[in-house]
């Protein structure tokens, strides 16, 4: 099960699994946001590749406006997942 939830202060809220079943459920979310926004990993097991270019592609489109998405409480394994791929120069991961 995958839920995104985005609060009044725009932080995107995932948990479960983000694979490619659920990307459109995630780019109905992600495509709203305009602002710099913070997305929460906190209850979140896993995410597929699938899940990882909807965030890029966010990120690439909030750049373009001098925005950006900030990545919090990652845990340890989708963490070495940026790390490994390189993202952590793409995202701020905190």
């Amino acid at each position: 099960m995958f839920d995104a939830d985005l609060t009044q202060n725009d932080v995107i809220e995932l948990s479960g699994r983000f694979d490619a079943s659920q990307v459109d459920k995630a780019r109905a979310i992600f495509d709203r946001i305009t602002n710099s926004s913070t997305v929460s990993f906190k209850n979140l097991e896993y995410i597929s590749s699938a899940g990882l270019g909807v965030l890029i592609a966010t990120q690439k489109r909030l750049n373009e406006s001098g925005k950006k998405l900030k990545l919090s409480n990652l845990n340890g394994h989708v963490k070495d997942i940026f790390y490994y791929a390189g993202f952590d120069k793409i995202f701020e991961i905190e």
